[in-house]
């Protein structure tokens, strides 16, 4: 499919002509009943006032709208309440669709709008809880003033609502409407902390690893599966802090160059002891379950459970471990304007709108009686400004992937749940799931003191106990064995605390007690600020993080013994690291910080004394970044702004580099092989767009994957639809043996494995040098394809195998191969555009685009080498902020300020996104004056005071 290679226009003309598009189209379909309703006047209704004046419930004096040329408002205000009642109001006018299915998203109630096709993922959603854990942090946790933040929020949403419905909310609720007279509600204050559940639960750390590796005990051994899960390479990939400890009960980082240069070092979390399912069988319960017994069972229903996650919308993006996403500060003395530049491009899923929405918040005059003057990427939903800058600070964030989730196994009983040798009552709650068009759907959400027993939400899971062997001691099989989830996020918290205390902060004092606060999701958070000679560069790591006294954390652990439950901190904060000692950095010597998902510190004797988790990415986008920083200094000394985007755009594949060398080598007979391979002779392992040697590369290294790992693993990490023959029997005579049978994988495949990043990376770098390693072993196909028993000989497979896999896909002629061809993005609009009618799809997703970048580069456009080449995740926004003047910052997002299908920006920035290219951002006043084209004013009804 062709790219866009323009970006939509902003003209009027244009954005005519794709209406009257949309209205010939949506006459084709007249007889279905929609295209007499639909005209232009229907998809223009929801577009927002952006000039003149509109009257405001609540407000206290005026609020100035002011738009740029792309949409993206600042707004102007003279009170706290007025600013964040404004804020609501325009997040409403721009992106309410996206709001109204989030916040029934995080409540569990898709069914309200969507139908009976979301039960189950609304039974889901309703047992984790989340919006009663946000009700618990609004009615016990958060600040008043906070709560008065989110009320002034949630009126403005509602003064916007004010009666509208259908198309003058959006085309969604206008399709909504038509089939079930759907009406939104008024917005809460909940319904803005909610979506912090949802961030949280797919930024959440290692459970998917965790539910991998104890499906992979059915397949493999205990080594293998430690050859496919290698330790973090601290003598090649730095952390983020080097050298630190705690010290008095306080985290002390290293003086002097202790954060300049690689360490050399094992593994971290190595003093931890790993929980295998031969101790969860062997546990507790005095014998009444076999190991077997709850092998069997643990695995069919981690089987199960993984099938629901993929049914839950992943509103951030799919787990995997190429996903990330990169930050990074360098110190005043290295760069062209004396102070620190600061870089930050979250990895998230590609949707349409983007996540975030651009925004600048500002008191006319700051007071204590209106505090904000800040700007940057915010949540559609939620007041604040999440990433970004105000006058005296810059920070960013990345995903620090701490394990804050415990999946235990639980033993179950008619009467309850075992622990400690007594069964103690279920924990239960009633949940009543209305359903669109009629009818309702009741739950019993059962919790034991581990957690939510997540197992009851399939009906597979639910049989277990009626085949899960167990030994003929057991004197009861009961309903077998559940799966309960112990999760930091289940707790409530201060997050959206933390968020108006950043918002706010003047110095790093001020950053590190808001950090204190954000509790869920635990992110690395970096800082620069504009004070003193050169500014100051730092780095804070907060966030809840569980402490085990038993267990790492790597597998699913006995939930009937109390030795596995999380124990208490030394701050009286029971079961987390107290906050004072987690890791922080301040102007070190290095003179820059870079956080990319990679460990945070190494952990052990002698060092960090706390385990954070021991599934961090594995550094290649974090050491690519600082080997381009130290060599920029090495070479000119100083770094611009420009250098900043440049590295952003790198397209660099670590794995390329590592294994081209040794594929160039290999012994091809087949002409039109040798060919594809004299692609990779001189080729730079850079990923452009244009590039034939990078789509050459890839398909040969998702080969590799799949010959090597892919065909090794268990059904249910596999990618759904590819199937293989394999032995009846894994066990037994070798005659037995010979009958063989069709297995099929059972894995989404956004989140199947092998997925091809940087763990991958690392797998096979250790593996590389063995010749010989059992995993080069593939076996025949037919009689035409022999089997391989070296590395040499399975790489010269993949290799024939990506040939006349890119011929298929990309014609014969090589001449004609590109990178970008297979490696596409495509928008899809949430719900309706993914799971809609045909034609509501067509007329609401955009692309495709053609990218370069890849798995695990800076330029991260993730891929799922079990599945395809298209484009799973990416960097959802870029920006660059220059401390030393930020009307010279830069900022783009991946779709546009608009959440309306046909409005002109509903995808004006994704053209320049896909080519790097960064717009102005405009933060003092003169500077958003001038880029000003649009200017709403909202004013207090008449009788307000004023």
């Amino acid at each position: 499919m062709p790219a866009n290679e323009t970006a939509p226009s902003v003209k009027k003309k244009g954005r005519r002509a794709r209406l009257i598009v949309l209205v010939l189209v949506l006459a084709l379909f007249a007889g279905l009943g929609y295209g007499a309703y639909w005209s232009v006047d229907s998809v223009r209704a929801s577009f927002p006032q952006t000039t003149g004046s509109l009257k405001v419930p609540g407000l206290t004096g005026t609020v100035d709208v002011k738009r740029d040329a792309n949409g993206i408002p600042q707004l102007y205000a003279d009170s706290d309440d007025d600013l964040f009642r404004a804020q609501g109001f325009v997040h409403a006018q721009d992106r309410f669709w996206e709001m109204d299915v989030r916040r029934h998203m995080t409540s569990g109630r898709l069914s309200e709008m969507f139908g009976a096709g979301q039960v189950e993922t609304d039974a889901f959603l309703r047992t984790l809880g989340w919006r009663q854990v946000a009700q618990q942090e609004y009615d016990t946790k958060l600040s008043a003033e906070t709560k008065k933040y989110l009320q002034a929020y949630a009126d403005g949403v509602n003064a916007y609502l004010k009666g509208k419905s259908g198309k003058d909310l959006s085309v969604e609720h206008a399709a909504l409407k038509l089939s079930d007279s759907y009406q939104p509600e008024q917005w809460t204050p909940v319904d803005s902390v909610a979506w912090l559940k949802a961030m949280a639960w797919d930024l959440r750390g290692n459970m998917q690893d965790e539910i991998d590796r104890a499906l992979m005990t059915g397949k493999l051994s205990q080594t293998q599966i430690d050859d496919l899960y290698p330790p973090y390479p601290f003598d090649r990939n730095r952390p983020i802090v080097e050298g630190g400890t705690v010290k008095g009960g306080k985290y002390t980082p290293a003086a002097g160059p202790g954060s300049g240069s690689p360490v050399s070092g094992g593994q971290n979390g190595a003093n931890g002891s790993q929980v295998s399912t031969q101790t969860i069988g062997e546990t507790g319960l005095a014998g009444n379950a076999t190991a077997q017994g709850a092998t069997v069972g643990l695995r069919t229903q981690l089987g199960a459970l993984a099938d629901t996650l993929d049914e839950i919308p992943a509103i951030l993006g799919p787990a995997g471990s190429g996903i990330g996403s990169n930050s990074w500060v360098v110190a005043g003395r290295y760069t062209t304007t004396g102070k620190p530049l600061l870089a930050n491009d979250p990895h998230l899923s590609p949707q349409l709108p983007s996540v975030w929405y651009q925004m600048g918040l500002h008191c006319r005059a700051v007071s204590t009686a209106c505090q904000y003057d800040v700007a940057g990427y915010t949540f559609s939903g939620m007041p604040g400004v999440v990433i970004g800058h105000n006058a005296d600070i810059a920070w960013g964030m990345t995903n620090l992937g701490a394990d804050v989730t415990d999946l235990y196994l639980e033993q179950v009983k008619p009467e309850g749940y075992v622990y400690d040798n007594k069964v103690l009552p279920f924990t239960t709650r009633e949940e009543v799931i209305k359903i669109a068009g009629g009818g309702e759907k009741k739950i019993t959400v059962r919790s034991t003191n581990n957690g939510p027993l997540i197992s009851d939400r399939s009906d597979e899971i639910a049989t277990v106990g009626a085949r899960a062997p167990v030994n003929s001691a057991a004197p009861d099989r009961g309903n077998g064995y559940g799966v309960s989830l112990r999760w930091t996020a289940l707790d409530p918290g201060k997050s959206m605390d933390a968020v108006f205390k950043i918002n706010r902060a003047k110095n790093f004092q001020d950053f590190r007690i808001a950090a204190r606060d954000f509790e869920v999701p635990s992110q690395n958070l970096i800082y620069a600020d504009n004070k003193g000679p050169n500014g100051n560069i730092g780095y804070q790591a907060p966030g809840r993080i569980p402490i085990r006294t038993t267990g790492d954390g790597k597998m699913p652990a006995p939930g009937w013994d109390s030795k596995y439950a999380w124990k208490g901190g030394k701050d009286g904060n029971a079961g987390y690291v107290p906050q004072d000692e987690m890791p922080w950095a301040y102007n070190p010597e290095r003179g820059f910080i870079v956080t990319a998902n990679q460990a945070v510190t190494e952990s052990g004797q002698g060092k960090y004394p706390y385990v954070l988790t021991t599934d961090w990415g594995y550094g290649a986008r974090s050491q690519r970044i600082n080997d381009l920083i130290e060599a920029k200094i090495k070479d000119s000394g100083k770094i611009s702004t420009d250098d900043m985007r440049t590295m952003q755009m790198d397209n660099s594949s670590e794995i390329a580099a590592l294994l081209t060398p040794m594929l160039a080598k290999i012994d091809v007979s087949d002409p039109d092989v040798r060919s594809a391979q004299k692609l990779l002779d001189g080729w730079n392992y850079t990923q452009e767009p244009d590039s034939a040697a990078a789509a050459y590369f890839n398909a040969v290294w998702r080969n590799i994957l799949k010959l090597a790992f892919g065909d090794k693993l268990p059904k249910e990490l596999r990618v759904e639809g590819s199937c293989m023959n394999v032995p009846e029997q894994t066990t037994g005579p070798a005659d037995d043996l010979a009958k063989m049978v069709r297995e099929c994988g059972e894995r989404d495949s956004d989140s199947a494995q092998p997925d091809g990043g940087d763990r991958w990376f690392e797998v096979v770098r250790r593996l590389v040098k063995d010749e010989n390693s059992a995993w080069w072993q593939s076996p025949a196909v037919g009689r035409t394809v022999a089997a391989t028993t070296n590395r040499d000989q399975l790489f010269a497979r993949a290799m024939k195998d990506a040939r006349w896999e890119l011929t298929a896909k990309l014609g014969k002629d090589q001449s004609t191969w590109s990178w970008g061809r297979m490696h596409q993005l495509m928008l899809k609009n949430q719900t309706i555009g993914t799971e809609g009618p045909g034609y509501l799809q067509w007329l609401l997703n955009r692309g495709p685009w053609n990218l370069g970048g890849g798995e695990a580069t800076v330029n991260a456009t993730g891929w799922n080498a079990s599945s395809g080449y298209g484009v799973t995740w990416v960097p959802s926004m870029r920006m660059v902020v220059n401390l030393a003047d930020f009307d010279k910052s830069r900022w783009i997002n991946l779709t546009g300020a608009s959440g309306h299908a046909y409005h002109d920006h509903y995808t004006d920035q994704t053209t320049l996104w896909a080519k790097g290219d960064l717009l102005d951002w405009a933060f003092g006043k003169d500077a958003v004056d001038k880029a000003t084209v649009d200017t709403l004013t909202l004013q207090p009804e008449a009788g307000s005071k004023s």
